[in-house]
């Protein structure tokens, strides 16, 4: 997992090597300054330091600090840069990852968990790697260096280490030990924070409607409560840091002043001056402080190591779909065969979402499905672009199994309109080139005359420049499902898919939608997914769907006369319609 993340530094690699070059130059000037220190205060305190000394000794001090300064300069600004770097390339990494999922891959993890993974995860991360390239290297080099250089100058003073050192390291992972759990749980409470936020905002109409503003506050509120708990029920742990800190330096303050008294004082022991006093304690409070953040750094890297442990399945997940090695590169017409086709999305699911379905369409045939909520209808279509495989049987478009072609081949080659459609934010010109990034200008307007969207975009002033908003919240559910034929009509597939997408406008505007499908794209295959037995009344072959099976194939006419679901749905629907127009 570390070697996987660790691949994220790429082209960052210079400044990481740049920061651990010049945090061990700043340590090792550091933990000479105390000598110095020491060395020009006992020549002070003998008598013997002349003007030169000082002089000398002060303009050494100065450069060391500025030396030290400068490299803790230096380092800190090639880390910030390894480091973000190193998240955005560990950012860009997840995204192309999820990119390249199937829909069986997108069930595995949910939307805000995703989301969660890609921000707050990435950024623990992020500081984890920052403190492993700065402070995990500074604080160990600082610790060793300033125990050799206490053991070597201070004699039996240093003593005081061996009773410090173990204190202070059994108390930081106590304390490291008790606080991990309340952290690990955080992050996994994240995923519903996030969940709250998204739901709320993308329902904001359900939930005024509704009136239901109280109760997602509540719902916030509860999510936001159990991270707040845990977080102060960590922090209250790590709090303990600073007292059991205060203790070990106090501690070695009071036993170096008292021993190095009495030595003075009674004559016995080493021979010793206030500036190896001073000395003493300076590599004590560096000893104890690099103690310190290595506890700081053993807490941030359990803290993130759960969040190491969610990225990294997300890297390692492999795609349910897969172009194969000898993939094929042209999809020949728009003909589909399915061949004792049966599907369930998971292996463990109790009951087939798709049994036994065989079904022939010649290429630029006109197919209608019809079927109640739950029949399997958009599951059916889901497999011609290989969103799923079939779990049986196979799967031919243009007479090629689908699972022999390059997975980006066969999906331009299959024009998709889904039930949910989808605007991104910017103008409609950008919107629609999603379909054909080089359309041309004309080639655009012909494709929203065949959607029946001319009409409402050039009623907008600023025409096809006009701003579509997150989501397409700023144009209505017929104009929304327009604009979304028209781009997936600019791709000029050989199969277009509407998965009731004609559901939000008016049937005579579905009528005229239909007629310029059949006039300028005779060639490409339509299936046409709807509610309304209108929206397929007129093509080659309907489908009639039940439980995941063909119940009725054949045209108008043939299931009027042959099937009763169908008899019904129609006799039902006209009589509504009539209705409807003598009222």
């Amino acid at each position: 997992m570390f070697k996987r993340l660790l691949g994220c530094v790429r082209e960052y690699k210079k400044p990481t090597i740049v920061t651990l070059v010049f945090i061990v130059l700043e340590a090792i000037i550091e933990v000479f300054i105390p000598k110095v220190t020491a060395d020009l205060i006992n020549a002070i305190e003998d008598g013997v330091a002349t003007q030169d000394m000082l002089l000398t000794r002060g303009i050494l001090l100065v450069v060391m600090a500025i030396a030290s300064l400068s490299c803790g300069g230096i380092a800190g600004y090639a880390c910030a840069k390894a480091s973000a770097g190193f998240a955005k390339n560990l950012r860009h990494d997840l995204f192309e990852k999820i990119q390249g999922f199937s829909f069986e891959n997108m069930d595995h993890f949910s939307t805000t968990s995703l989301v969660t993974r890609m921000t707050t995860d990435v950024a623990n991360v992020q500081m984890s790697f920052m403190m492993l390239i700065r402070t995990a290297i500074r604080s160990p080099l600082m610790l060793i260096f300033s125990i050799i250089m206490a053991f070597w100058n201070g004699g039996s003073l240093a003593l005081t280490f061996v009773v410090v050192i173990p204190v202070l390291v059994a108390g930081l992972l106590t304390v490291a030990r008790f606080a991990m759990p309340s952290f690990r749980r955080v992050f996994k409470k994240y995923d519903k924070l996030n969940e709250s936020i998204e739901e709320n905002v993308r329902g904001m109409r359900v939930v005024k409607g509704f009136s239901r503003e109280e109760h997602e506050k509540e719902k916030f509120g509860a999510a936001a409560e159990n991270i707040r708990r845990d977080f102060v029920k960590a922090e209250r742990i790590v709090a303990l840091n600073g007292p059991l800190m205060n203790l070990c330096m106090y501690f070695n303050m009071i036993f170096i002043l008292f021993f190095a008294s009495k030595f003075i004082i009674t004559g016995t022991g080493p021979d010793i001056g206030v500036g190896q006093i001073q000395m003493m304690l300076n590599y004590g409070m560096q000893v104890l402080m690099s103690l310190m953040m290595l506890s700081m750094i053993y807490v941030m890297l359990t803290m993130s190591a759960e969040s190491m442990h969610r990225i990294d399945e997300v890297l390692t997940e492999k795609s349910a779909l897969t172009s194969p090695e000898n993939a094929l590169y042209e999809v020949r017409d728009g003909s589909i065969d399915f061949n004792g086709v049966s599907f369930k999305y998971s292996a463990a699911a109790e009951r087939y979402a798709l049994e036994n379905v065989d079904l022939h369409i010649r290429s630029g045939m006109t197919v209608g499905i019809l079927g109640g909520t739950g029949s399997s209808k958009t599951t059916l279509v889901q497999l011609i672009p290989r969103l799923y495989d079939a779990t049986e049987g196979e799967v031919l478009v243009g007479g090629v199994n689908v699972r022999e072609y390059d997975l980006d081949t066969l999906r331009h080659a299959v024009a998709m309109v889904l039930q949910k459609n989808l605007l991104f934010s910017g103008t409609i010109k950008e919107n629609l080139r999603w379909g054909n990034e080089n359309a041309t200008d004309e080639e655009l307007i012909e494709a929203c005359k065949l959607a029946e969207a001319h009409d409402f975009i050039t009623s907008f002033p600023d025409g096809y420049d006009t701003r579509i908003e997150q989501g397409g919240t700023n144009v209505s559910g017929g104009q929304k499902q327009r604009l979304c034929i028209a781009r997936a009509l600019l791709a000029r597939p050989k199969i277009l898919i509407l998965d009731d997408s004609t559901s939000a406008v008016d049937t005579k505007t579905d009528a005229f939608i239909r007629r310029g499908f059949k006039e300028f794209i005779p060639e490409t295959t339509k299936i046409i997914i709807a509610q309304r037995v209108a929206s397929v009344e007129d093509a080659d072959l309907i489908l009639v769907l039940e439980n995941g099976r063909i119940a009725a194939r054949g045209t108008h006419s043939e299931l009027y006369a042959t099937s009763e679901i169908y008899r019904e749905v129609y006799d039902s629907q006209k009589k509504g319609g009539e209705n409807s127009d003598e009222a």
